[in-house]
């Protein structure tokens, strides 16, 4: 993971105190649905990569790049617009960035080619950065005190409902609509463009100040406590992230595989799978200790890769989808452990830049495995590339299981010698 370096000290504060009679039900629902949408939207080409393939004679590794130069760029945005939202407020940043991801859906709907297909993929990827930690942001600040805990557990369940969400409606307009590759897209713009709308007659809920530019500059700003709770737990992220990058850009590959005369739909309803298993498992997890979740869900990587590998040697579809629904638990439980523990007990002002970390690297870990996966499938198949990407995330789970092992015996030692 990246050495991440505070900031130096702002001024306080930083947000902007609201009443407990405040109304915050309608902005914190718009900014659930925005984050919601922003990945329904990065969900939604994994249906038609085999489309895309057909038309257009692509590779899995064209796939795998196409998939992840959005990641890429959201990266390369969220490592310089991550904590812009604290310096110029939530409300303009988030409209800005929501109207750029209606032109990036624009251009996916108009796009007749690999390179057009990966332009717009980078242009959404650059909004959706943006965004992403602008609208994460704004759910902290709009945590309401009689509902403690309500915007960590929204900012882990909605980007997973909406991929969820994005890939499910996607699978149906391959089946059922004319044109689904305009339709999706046209949809999901007109959707951006409303929220952006939406976004204007909210009420600011961070203080702008000085710095907006300074702020530009690519650093991870993680205060200290965050920062131990990443180094303890970032093994787990990275290794459920990067199960489902490989699900999201070779999944309908890995079906077509193993049930060559499945149908088309079949390839995206196996991510779907995962992501609705992840949304179910936040929700259910939402009052379970945060390393008691982010432990489960490490321990559940290793059984959804075999059984997801045992679908390779005769077990067929069901295993397949058995693998992606355990992949999607072990997604949804370690995620939002992670977050909580990152999130806990932080001052407003390290909220947006925090959660640009956060997200850092769980895209690399999402992005740059499923790279080498597209490449590895050029030069040695599918079937073997699978075998191995299975064995290096178990290994990852075991590895952070160690780590948050190691963090509980520290705690008790510090208990103890506290209460003796």
């Amino acid at each position: 993971m990246p050495t991440a370096t505070p900031r130096a000290p702002a001024e306080r504060p930083r947000h902007i105190a609201l009443s407990r009679t405040t109304n915050r039900a309608a902005p914190f629902v718009l900014n659930a649905s925005v984050l919601a949408a922003l990945l329904a939207a990065s969900s939604a080409p994994t249906p038609l990569f085999p489309r895309y393939q057909d038309a257009w004679g692509l590779s899995a590794l064209t796939i795998t790049v196409v998939f992840s130069a959005y990641s890429l760029a959201l990266l390369l945005a969220l490592l310089t617009t991550g904590a812009l939202s604290d310096h110029l407020g939530r409300r303009p940043v988030l409209a800005g960035a929501l109207l750029v991801e209606a032109a990036s859906m624009v251009l996916l709907a108009s796009a007749d080619g690999a390179g057009a297909l990966i332009a717009a993929r980078v242009l959404q990827g650059a909004a959706t950065g943006t965004a992403t930690s602008a609208a994460g942001a704004a759910l902290l600040d709009l945590e309401d005190p009689r509902r403690p805990g309500r915007s960590t557990l929204t900012n882990s369940i909605a980007p997973v409902a909406g991929m969820a969400a994005g890939v499910l409606a996607s699978t149906l307009l391959v089946r059922f609509a004319p044109a689904p590759t305009v339709t999706v897209y046209v949809v999901l713009a007109v959707l951006f463009a409303a929220q952006a709308a939406a976004v204007t007659f909210t009420a600011e809920t961070a203080r702008p100040h000085a710095g907006a530019l300074r702020s530009l500059r690519p650093e991870l700003a993680v205060p200290p406590p965050a920062r131990r709770a990443l180094l303890t737990v970032g093994t787990g992220v990275v290794a459920v992230w990067a199960l489902g990058g490989f699900y999201s850009s070779l999944g309908p590959a890995l079906v077509h595989l193993v049930a060559p005369g499945a149908p088309q739909t079949a390839g995206g309803l196996v991510f779907f799978t995962l992501t609705a298993a992840a949304a179910l498992t936040v929700w259910t997890l939402r009052r379970t200790a945060p390393q008691v979740a982010a432990t489960g869900g490490s321990l559940a990587v290793v059984p959804a890769t075999a059984l997801t590998l045992s679908g390779l040697h005769g077990a067929g579809l069901p295993a397949v989808y058995g693998g992606a629904a355990l992949a999607g638990i072990a997604f949804g439980a370690v995620s939002q452990g992670a977050l909580r523990m990152t999130l806990a007990s932080l001052d407003a002002r390290d909220r947006a830049s925090t959660l640009a970390a956060y997200y850092v690297l769980s895209y690399l870990a999402m992005s740059l495995p499923a790279i080498a996966a597209g490449a590895a499938t050029q030069h040695y198949g599918l079937r073997t590339t699978a075998h191995t990407y299975a064995m290096a995330t178990a290994l990852l789970a075991v590895a952070a299981l160690t780590a948050l092992a190691a963090s509980r015996r520290r705690t008790a030692r510090s208990t103890h010698i506290d209460h003796p």
